[in-house]
């Protein structure tokens, strides 16, 4: 188990000097750096939240889209009967 959490950091501080040297990350480096198993889901969210509040944009690379969280979504405006 230790070896498992120090090589998630070691990927993990790799994954944040890449992204603040680069301004930018795709999410296939960062999957591929931490497969799934390697982070708990929290930890994961944590991760893409850290990874944003440090300004590094989070591209996947196959549809080109900006990974902005789910959070950055506005909810659907209700209808006005107004």
């Amino acid at each position: 188990m230790e070896n498992r959490i120090g090589k998630s950091y070691v990927a993990r501080k790799a994954l944040f000097a890449k992204g603040l040297k680069d301004g930018r990350l795709t999410v296939q480096e960062i999957e591929e750096a931490l497969p799934p198993g390697t982070l708990t889901a929290a930890e994961r969210w944590l991760l893409y939240y850290s990874l944003r509040a440090a300004q590094v944009e989070i591209i996947d690379e196959v549809t080109g889209q900006v990974d902005h969280g789910f959070m950055a979504e506005a909810p659907p405006a209700a209808p006005s009967n107004h």
